[in-house]
């Protein structure tokens, strides 16, 4: 079974850099307990007022299972359209290329 990647992005009008470390910090410990989840890329764009992450999952049942989970966390803190892509990882490639599996 591949590892998978889960991407989620979407507008945001901040916080930003240190605001959101600050702001996410209690967000963040949630995230970490996902089941299968290896890790989050947090990312944040405040050109573009774009924000979301890249996670990686062990499994595709847990990325869809926390897709879902986090639908409701956005939602409830007003992010109603988000954009998300699942992506199976083709480990041998990413080994080759350094990605931290």
């Amino acid at each position: 079974m591949a590892d998978v990647i889960l991407e989620i992005h979407f507008h945001s009008r901040g916080p930003w850099h240190q605001q959101l470390e600050d702001a996410c910090r209690g967000l963040a410990e949630e995230i970490a307990q996902a089941p299968g989840l290896k890790w989050k890329i947090w990312t944040e764009n405040r050109d573009t007022r774009l924000a979301g992450g890249i996670y990686l999952f062990a499994n595709e049942a847990d990325a869809e299972d926390f897709l879902l989970t986090h639908r409701k966390r956005l939602e409830a803190l007003g992010v109603t359209e988000f954009e998300s892509h699942l992506y199976e990882v083709n480990e041998q490639l990413s080994l080759i290329t350094r990605a931290p599996l």
